[in-house]
């Protein structure tokens, strides 16, 4: 399978072979659903938090005598049924949301996902990202001459490349990631991928 390569100026430089045993798998959404979930649910913070009748305070007196009052009887106002009393089997901040991964399942959804993005034309490579001077600007300008109609991307880099990070910090919709972290989340939540020469090799490496 073979892909155009552009260069900085959004203009075709030659062509790359794509390896099929990464960018041509088929894809399966119910295994891209799967790890997808398990990622959601393993960034997921337990913040809500409730206090039973035996946490919440007062409530120690009975309120009213058991019998004579015509009232229903209550031994306590700390009772579920009571406005500011405890709450029955409510929320707790130790509840665990993590979900096990298959590491051989996470590696086949992220390539059925860069898959889709070849497959939809929302993968593009270029030669580097060696501008002259990291000013978001240069890169803003790179993007509106790419032949690219989607809005969102991920930048692929060869390992960590401080300026590449620095040009694109503040522009909307755009995550520089290296090759190396790339996930079914970051895919699935961007529309295209942008992604160097350099970068597709370490894909292949990763994953091939």
């Amino acid at each position: 399978m073979k892909t155009k390569v552009y260069n900085l100026q959004g203009k075709e430089a030659g062509e790359l072979e794509l390896s099929d045993t990464v960018f041509g798998v088929k894809v399966k959404p119910s295994v891209v659903h799967e790890v997808f979930v398990a990622q959601m649910n393993n960034t997921r913070e337990p913040w809500a938090d409730t206090k039973n009748r035996g946490e919440v305070q007062g409530g120690g007196k009975k309120p009213w005598p058991q019998k004579g009052t015509g009232r229903a009887r209550h031994g306590s106002i700390r009772s579920p049924i009571w406005k500011g009393g405890g709450v029955a089997f409510g929320p707790l901040s130790i509840r665990n949301y993590k979900t096990k991964i298959n590491k051989q399942t996470r590696a086949l959804a992220t390539k059925m996902s860069l898959a889709d993005k070849v497959q939809s034309g929302a993968f593009w490579v270029v030669e580097n990202f060696d501008f002259a001077e990291p000013k978001t600007k240069l890169f803003v300008s790179f993007l509106k001459t790419m032949p690219v109609k989607q809005h969102s991307f991920i930048i692929l880099t060869d390992g960590k490349s401080a300026n590449v990070v620095k040009m694109t910090n503040n522009i909307p919709k755009v995550t520089t990631l290296r090759a190396e972290d790339i996930s079914v989340m970051d895919l699935v939540n961007t529309q295209a991928v942008i992604a160097s020469v350099a970068a597709v090799k370490k894909l292949e490496t990763r994953l091939g």
